[in-house]
C-alpha cells in the first residue's frame, strides 16, 4: 500500500494540475499559501453533481499539500443568493415556501421538523458531515457573513463607482445570440436537474433603471426579498434610493453604511476572486459557455485588480438507478445518500480516477456491486505492485489525503456477498455473522464489526435501493411438485451436489462445487477449465443453476449460488432439496 502522504507519481490529471497551480501561484503570490476555491450553494439539497465542485480543487489542493506546500481550500457558501423555488422531493416543505422566493437562503425557515435556524444551514449541515467523512479539509465563508459584516464594503463601492466599465463589458454579450447548448445525456427530468447548478448563472447580470446600470441589489428592509430597483445614486455621498417591487416599500441609505444587499452574480463572483487571491477554481457546464459567468468574469476581474483563477470546466455527474430514485423519493441524490451505501474510499475514487471533463456515473442500482469488485481488484493489485501508476495515483487519492488514511472496513469482503448476506438474513446480526464466518473457515470472523463500516453500506442499500419484488426469501417448504417432475438427470444434479455439500461448505468450496457438478455430470473433471470443456456445459450450468433457484427462492435467479447455500445453512438445503 503507498504512503498516503507521499505525493503520487505525475501521471494523472491531479498531478498535471497540482503543476500548473504551484507554478501559477509562485508567480501571482510568491511566499503565499496556494488557493483553491468552491462554491455551493445551499439552496436545496447538494447533489453528487455539486460535489464535482469540490472533490475537483480538494484533490489538487491534497497534491499540493503532500508535496509539503501550504494551501487554502475555500468553499463558498452562497447562503445569501437569493431564494429561487421550492424543490421538489424535501421532506418538511410545502407550497407555503413559494412566499419566501426573493429573499436570501439564511432568512428563509428551515424544513418542518429540521434543528437548523434557517433553509440554508439545514442544507449546508449535511453537506458539511459528508465532506467529513470523505476527509475534505476546507475553509468555509459565508457570503451573509461576508456582506452583513461590511467586509466588501470597499470592494461594493468599487464595482458600483466602476459600473460603467462593468456594465460595457457585459453589454458585449447582451446582443451576442448564444450558440445553441450542447445537451449532455441525461436519463430523466430528476438528473437534468442535477446538470443545473445552483442556477445563480441564470440570474441577471445587474438592474437598468432610473439611475442607469447598477451591479448592486439591496434587499427590501421591509419584505426582505431582492425584488428591488435602485431609483437614485450619487457617488459623493453614496446615498441610494431603491424601491421594491414586491411590497412598495421605498428607502433611502448610504451605500456606504449599508450591508443588507450583494453584487448581482456576475460581479460578485470575479470580485471574490480578488479578494481571495483564488488561484485555481473549477466551473460547470452553467458557468462556462460563451457569454456566461466565467467567461465574463474574467474581464471583469480585471477592475477589482486581480486575475481570473485558472481552472477546467467539469463535466456531468449521472446517477445510476436514477429513475427509480426519483420516481420513489423525488429529487437528486446527495452526498449523504451515496455515503449511506458505499464507503467514502468508493465515492472518493470514482471523483478522482476521472478527468474534471469526462462524465462518469454513481451508481444507486446493481451496479454498484460491478463498481466494488472493480475496486477490491484495483486493491490487490495495488498491493501486490501490479498496478499501473494511473490506477496508483487514483486510488492513493481515494484511500486517504496528506493527513493519513481514511478508517477502513477491516475484513473487507466482497460488497455483492455482503448484500446477498443482509438480504437472506433481513439484516439479522447473529445469522449475518454465521453465514461470513462459514465463508472461509479457517479465518472465520470473531464479530460482525470486522466486517463494518463495508457491511452497514452493503446492508443499506438492500433495503433503500433494491425493490421489494427484487429481494431474496427463501422457501420455507419443498416445492414437491417440481421436485417430482425432475427427470433422471434433473435428480442426479441435485444428489452429486447434496453428496459434497459438507467436503466444500465454504465460500471458495461451494463455489468450485457447485460450478463443478455439470462436468462431471457430462464426465469430466469438476475442475476442468472452460478451454477444456464443451459449449454446452454453460448451457448444463445455466439450467442447474435455475434449477436451484427454483427450489430454494422460488425465482430464476437470486445471489450468488455458494452465497445462498451458505446463508440458507446445510440442514435447510437439504431438506428444500429433497433429501
Amino acid at each position: 500500500m503507498p504512503i498516503v502522504a507521499q505525493s503520487t507519481e505525475t501521471t494523472d490529471w491531479v498531478s498535471r494540475f497540482a503543476d500548473e497551480v504551484i507554478e501559477e501561484s509562485e508567480r501571482r503570490a510568491p511566499g503565499k499559501p496556494v488557493v483553491v476555491a468552491s462554491g455551493l450553494s445551499p439552496s436545496g439539497p447538494i447533489h453528487l453533481g455539486n460535489l464535482r465542485e469540490v472533490m475537483t480543487p480538494h484533490l489538487v489542493a491534497d497534491e499540493i499539500r503532500r508535496r509539503g506546500h501550504r494551501v487554502r481550500h475555500l468553499i463558498s457558501w452562497d447562503d445569501y443568493d437569493r431564494y429561487r423555488k421550492v424543490p421538489a422531493g424535501v421532506e418538511g416543505v410545502d407550497e407555503t415556501w413559494a412566499e419566501h422566493i426573493g429573499k436570501p437562503l439564511t432568512s428563509v425557515p428551515a424544513p418542518k421538523g429540521s434543528p437548523y435556524p434557517s433553509w440554508a444551514e439545514h442544507f449546508k449541515a449535511t453537506m458539511v458531515d459528508s465532506l467529513a467523512e470523505l476527509g475534505v479539509e476546507f475553509d468555509g465563508i459565508s457570503q451573509t457573513e461576508q456582506y452583513t459584516s461590511g467586509a466588501y464594503r470597499e470592494q461594493i463601492l468599487h464595482a458600483v463607482r466602476h459600473r460603467g466599465d462593468i456594465d460595457a463589458i457585459l453589454d458585449q454579450y447582451r446582443t451576442r445570440k448564444a450558440p445553441a447548448k450542447k445537451q449532455q445525456k441525461a436519463v430523466d427530468e430528476a438528473e437534468l436537474e442535477a446538470a443545473e447548478g445552483s442556477g445563480a448563472a441564470a440570474e441577471d447580470d445587474g438592474s437598468t433603471g432610473s439611475a442607469g446600470y447598477f451591479p448592486y441589489k439591496p434587499y427590501c428592509g421591509n419584505c426582505e426579498k431582492d425584488l428591488t430597483t435602485v431609483t437614485v445614486y450619487d457617488d459623493d455621498s453614496t446615498e441610494l434610493t431603491y424601491a421594491c417591487t414586491a411590497c412598495g416599500f421605498s428607502e433611502t441609505v448610504r451605500l456606504s453604511e449599508f450591508n443588507r444587499g450583494k453584487l448581482v452574480w456576475k460581479v460578485d463572483w470575479p470580485m471574490r476572486w480578488a479578494y481571495e487571491g483564488v488561484i485555481f477554481e473549477p466551473s460547470g457546464v452553467d458557468h462556462s459557455s460563451p457569454g456566461s459567468s466565467f467567461q465574463v468574469g474574467g474581464q471583469i476581474v480585471g477592475i477589482f485588480g486581480g486575475k481570473q483563477p485558472i481552472g477546467p470546466m467539469y463535466a456531468f455527474v449521472g446517477i445510476s438507478g436514477m429513475a427509480k430514485m426519483s420516481s420513489s423519493r423525488g429529487g437528486v441524490p446527495t452526498p449523504a445518500d451515496a455515503l449511506k451505501i458505499m464507503e467514502p474510499q468508493l465515492l472518493r475514487w470514482l471523483y478522482a480516477r476521472r478527468r474534471p471533463n469526462q462524465s462518469f456515473k454513481v451508481a444507486f442500482d446493481q451496479e454498484i456491486q460491478r463498481l466494488y469488485d472493480e475496486w477490491d481488484r484495483l486493491d490487490a493489485k495495488v498491493a501486490e505492485g501490479t498496478a499501473l501508476p494511473a490506477d496508483i495515483a487514483a486510488h492513493s487519492r481515494a484511500v486517504g489525503t496528506a493527513s493519513g488514511a481514511l478508517p477502513t472496513t477491516p475484513r473487507p469482503l466482497p460488497y455483492r456477498t455482503l448484500a446477498s448476506v443482509a438480504d437472506i438474513t433481513g439484516g439479522h446480526p447473529d445469522q449475518a455473522l454465521r453465514i461470513l464466518s462459514d465463508l472461509d473457515p479457517a479465518h472465520p470472523l470473531a464479530s460482525l464489526d470486522e466486517a463494518r463500516p463495508r457491511y452497514d453500506k452493503a446492508e443499506a442499500w438492500i433495503t433503500l435501493h433494491v425493490p421489494a419484488d427484487q429481494r431474496t426469501i427463501v422457501r420455507t417448504e419443498p416445492d414437491e411438485t417440481l421436485l417430482k417432475s425432475l427427470d433422471e438427470q434433473g435428480r442426479q444434479s441435485l444428489r452429486l451436489l447434496l453428496d459434497g455439500l459438507a467436503d466444500h461448505w465454504s465460500l471458495d468450496g461451494l463455489t468450485h462445487h457447485v460450478y463443478g457438478v455439470p462436468k462431471v455430470q457430462a464426465g469430466f473433471p469438476a475442475d476442468a477449465t472452460p478451454k477444456e470443456l464443451p459449449a454446452e456445459i454453460k448451457t448444463a450450468q445455466r439450467s442447474f443453476f435455475a434449477l436451484l433457484y427454483h427450489l430454494l427462492v422460488g425465482r430464476d435467479t437470486g445471489p450468488r449460488l455458494p452465497t445462498l447455500l451458505l446463508a440458507v445453512g446445510q440442514e435447510r438445503v437439504r431438506r428444500l432439496l429433497g433429501e
